[in-house]
């Protein structure tokens, strides 16, 4: 059956980037803890401050739910809607 005869509308992907500030960050590791679709993890570099980055290890998997910048004590991420779209996912 056509998708569009039978009323049904394909949801459109999105795309979004995660921004670390890594002079901010802290290490504290909420945006790990708190991301329900294991987007970051906790990598191997480190800031000036001597303090661990979280790395994003699954980008496309992002769905923008913006909780990682939300929970960030620091305001030291923030996700990006690559396609311009306002709104979360």
């Amino acid at each position: 059956m056509n998708s569009k005869a039978s009323g049904y509308r394909e949801k459109a992907t999105r795309h979004f980037k995660i921004i670390i500030n890594k002079d901010r960050c802290k290490g504290c590791s909420y945006c790990v803890d708190f991301c329900t679709k294991g987007v970051l993890a906790m990598g191997e570099e480190t800031n000036a401050k001597g303090y661990y980055l979280p790395a994003v290890v699954k980008g496309n998997e992002c769905v923008g739910c913006g909780l990682c910048e939300e929970i960030c004590p620091d305001f030291a991420i923030r996700v990006v809607d690559l396609d311009g779209e306002t709104g979360s996912g």
